[in-house]
């Protein structure tokens, strides 16, 4: 059980890394054509941008389907895919941009960073010059309370 948790941990951690080196390096370079619907206003519930949410989904499946027989490593980490594919609908589609009105703005001090790094990353709408590319990790700056 432990070696599962390990793996689930991995297929997280795996997740919010190579989700930044995506997010920065290919989605804000030469699939910013796609990336690009999310940071324009639009009154449309889905935006091209969520074709990379079946992608990430896509493979989390796929690695579950060819562990599911042994429970090996392949389907602890797609279950860490998937968790952290749950959490980041939560926080990002529902939390920060509100796409289903399901709860109010978070006011836990972790969420509250979350949410500012993510305005931050939102200020430029332009692929070179946007700044926080994680989603989970975030810089310190983010999380210092504002001075009154």
């Amino acid at each position: 059980m432990i070696e599962a948790i390990g793996f689930i941990i991995l297929g997280f951690v795996l997740m919010e890394f190579s989700g930044w080196v995506i997010h920065k390096y290919l989605m804000h370079g030469p699939l910013w054509i796609i990336h690009k619907t999310h940071h324009e206003h639009s009154d449309s519930f889905f935006e091209l941008n969520d074709l990379f949410s079946l992608l990430f989904g896509s493979i989390a499946v796929l690695l579950i389907v060819k562990g599911v027989g042994e429970l090996d490593y392949r389907f602890w980490i797609g279950i860490g895919i998937t968790v952290y594919g749950m959490l980041y609908f939560y926080l990002h589609d529902i939390l920060i941009h509100r796409r289903v009105r399901w709860l109010e703005r978070p006011k836990n001090e972790f969420l509250k960073g979350v949410f500012k790094a993510h305005q931050a990353h939102h200020q430029c709408r332009e692929k070179e010059r946007a700044v926080s590319f994680g989603l989970f990790l975030v810089p310190k700056k983010y999380f210092k309370k504002q001075e009154q």
